[in-house]
C-alpha cells in the first residue's frame, strides 16, 4: 500500500469517522459519501486500499475489527515476550490508523502490564481513541502510564462484582463473567451503551483470541512478516477445528505493507 496513496484520501476517512461519532445513525449520507472515492489501487493484484478502513465507517451499530502482527511461524512476539518490532513501518502507521478511525481501543490487562502501551494517534494525523484495557480482577498497577500519561481517557473492564481499589473506582465498567473470563460480548454492549461503537481490539494473541472465539469481531487483520521467530508467543490460540470443512475461512483480501502483508478477513459474512 502507498503511503502517498492513503494520504490523499485520509482527510475524508477522518471526517467520516467524525460524523459517525456524532451522527451514528446517518449511514446512507457516509455510504455515499464512500461510494464517491475513487477506488486507490496498489499494484498489480488491484486491492482497494480503501476497502481496509471504510468498513470502520459504515454502519450505524457496533463494530468490532482486530489486529494482530506476527511472524511466518505465527508468533506476535519472542518466549520472553520482546515484540518491538515484529511487523514493519507501513504495519505500524496502519496501526495508527486503526487508532485513528476508531472509538476506543482495547488491550489485555497481560499487554498492559508487559508493554504499557501508549494506544495514542502518532504517526498519522486523527483523534487518540479512548483506552479499555480488560482487566477481569482489577488488579492494574496505578503506575501504569495509561493512568497518569494525561492522554485519553483509560477504562477499565472488570467482573461483577470486582473488589476494585479507590484510584480506579471511577474508570471501571463491571460485565459478566463466563467460563472465567469477561464476556466479550457484554464489554462490546457495554461500551456502545457509552457511545463507544467502533471498536479497535489491538491485543495481545489472548484477547483477540477470546474475541475472535465469542463470534465478536467483523473484521480481523492479520499481518505477517517474513522473519521466523521460532519457540515464541503464538497470536491466535482457539480450539482445534473437529475437521477441514468446519475450519472458518472468511471472505478475505490481502495487502501488500512494505515487506508484510496483511490479511483482512471479513468475518461479517454468514
Amino acid at each position: 500500500m502507498s503511503s502517498t496513496e492513503i494520504d490523499t484520501v485520509w482527510p475524508r476517512l477522518l471526517a467520516l469517522a467524525e460524523h459517525r461519532r456524532r451522527h451514528p445513525h446517518e449511514v446512507a449520507t457516509r455510504r455515499a459519501e464512500i461510494g464517491s472515492m475513487h477506488p486507490l489501487r496498489t499494484g498489480a493484484d488491484g486491492v482497494d486500499a480503501c476497502s481496509l478502513y471504510t468498513p470502520l465507517l459504515t454502519g450505524a451499530g457496533p463494530f468490532a475489527v482486530a489486529h494482530l502482527g506476527q511472524s511466518i511461524d505465527g508468533c506476535i512476539a519472542t518466549e520472553s515476550g520482546h515484540s518491538l518490532y515484529v511487523t514493519g513501518e507501513q504495519n505500524l502507521m496502519h496501526l495508527h490508523r486503526l487508532r485513528a478511525l476508531s472509538d476506543a481501543v482495547l488491550v489485555g490487562a497481560g499487554t498492559a502490564i508487559a508493554d504499557d502501551p501508549r494506544l495514542t494517534v502518532r504517526r498519522v494525523e486523527g483523534r487518540s481513541p479512548v483506552r479499555v484495557v480488560i482487566d477481569s480482577r482489577g488488579s492494574l498497577p496505578a503506575t501504569l502510564g495509561l493512568f497518569n500519561d494525561g492522554g485519553p481517557t483509560t477504562l477499565v473492564v472488570v467482573r461483577n462484582g470486582c473488589e476494585r481499589v479507590a484510584w480506579q473506582a471511577d474508570r471501571c465498567i463491571e460485565v459478566a463473567e463466563r467460563d472465567g473470563r469477561l464476556s466479550p460480548a457484554a464489554i462490546r454492549c457495554a461500551l456502545h451503551e457509552r457511545g463507544l461503537a467502533c471498536l479497535f481490539v489491538e491485543g495481545g494473541g489472548v484477547t483477540v483470541s477470546d474475541w475472535l472465539g465469542a463470534g465478536t469481531l467483523d473484521r480481523l487483520h492479520i499481518a505477517i512478516a517474513p522473519v521466523i521467530i521460532g519457540e515464541g508467543r503464538r497470536g491466535l490460540s482457539l480450539p482445534s477445528a473437529p475437521d477441514m470443512p468446519s475450519a472458518l475461512r472468511a471472505p478475505t483480501t490481502l495487502h501488500r505493507m512494505g515487506e508484510d502483508v496483511l490479511f483482512d478477513l471479513d468475518l461479517s459474512v454468514g
